[in-house]
């Protein structure tokens, strides 16, 4: 009896794997494809696989122009979001008192809102911001970079705060009397020991920041500054839809964090069990 539900769950697993897999084979089958192959048969194998259409893709999304841009963004979001966040959680555990905690459900709940009720608002503070404080919120990496940190901060705090728990507090006591200031404590102290949840912070950033859509198309309009998902936009006219080209496209965007997920699978789900368990 219980072999035959093992074999049913595993067989129930493989079949919603295959269902959930199935929109990237239709995207890579489909990125290979002539037009007129990709009408007649959207699921079949194409009759010869050619690079064609990704040639085709490098050049109409401008390719490692829109790369560069999502690298930088995310790495510099990235490098922010760990620093503060850290910094920020190691204080909240230290300074235990109310207000702490307060601040630190403050943060939570930032998790619990949908960003698309924030995005008009946001939109008209950052507009504000640039007409009457002069500071170049909207149009540049810079100001994406600020506003990616605010909307990441909330669940890297969580993490580090649950983490931070499990350090002793007397390796701080000890390095203070040995002259060590707050400063040194935390980066000669704490922050190396760290290193478990900082990995699995940096990769949910990552996979966060380089996927995002919504934001970037809110504030970045000129095409020298768009990230690699806005270029896909390219491919989507208003009358017509090139798909062949389109699914290369997509394809090129998503390789380097599929490729990036398969490598540090194994630190999420390490860090986020400390995080939230200790």
């Amino acid at each position: 009896m219980k072999h035959t539900a093992k074999t049913v769950v595993s067989v129930l697993i493989a079949v919603l794997a295959l269902a959930f897999l199935s929109p990237i084979y239709i995207m890579l089958v489909n990125s290979f494809k002539t037009r007129s192959e990709l009408y007649e048969n959207a699921l079949a194998l194409p009759s010869s696989f050619s690079f064609e259409y990704y040639a085709s893709a490098v050049s109409k999304m401008n390719f490692f122009t829109v790369f560069g841009n999502s690298l930088y963004v995310t790495l510099a979001t990235v490098v922010f979001v760990i620093v503060l966040s850290s910094m920020t959680a190691w204080m909240l555990v230290r300074q235990d008192h109310a207000l702490s905690k307060v601040i630190f459900l403050s943060f939570v709940a930032t998790m619990l809102i949908p960003f698309q009720t924030l995005m008009m608002p946001l939109m008209q503070v950052m507009d504000w911001i640039r007409t009457n404080l002069h500071i170049p919120m909207l149009n540049t990496h810079e100001g994406l970079i600020f506003m990616n940190i605010g909307f990441h901060a909330g669940i890297a705090v969580f993490l580090y705060h649950g983490f931070m728990k499990s350090i002793p507090i007397a390796l701080e006591e000890a390095a203070i009397l040995d002259g060590c200031t707050k400063f040194g404590v935390f980066w000669r102290i704490v922050f190396p020991l760290l290193k478990t949840i900082t990995v699995t912070v940096a990769i949910l950033d990552v996979i966060s920041s380089w996927n995002d859509y919504l934001l970037p198309s809110l504030v970045l309009s000129d095409k020298g500054l768009r990230t690699i998902q806005l270029s896909t936009f390219y491919f989507f006219g208003e009358f017509t839809i090139v798909w062949n080209q389109a699914m290369a496209g997509l394809t090129l965007t998503i390789v380097p964090i599929v490729l990036f997920y398969a490598f540090a699978q194994k630190y999420i789900i390490k860090g986020i069990a400390a995080g939230a368990v200790k």
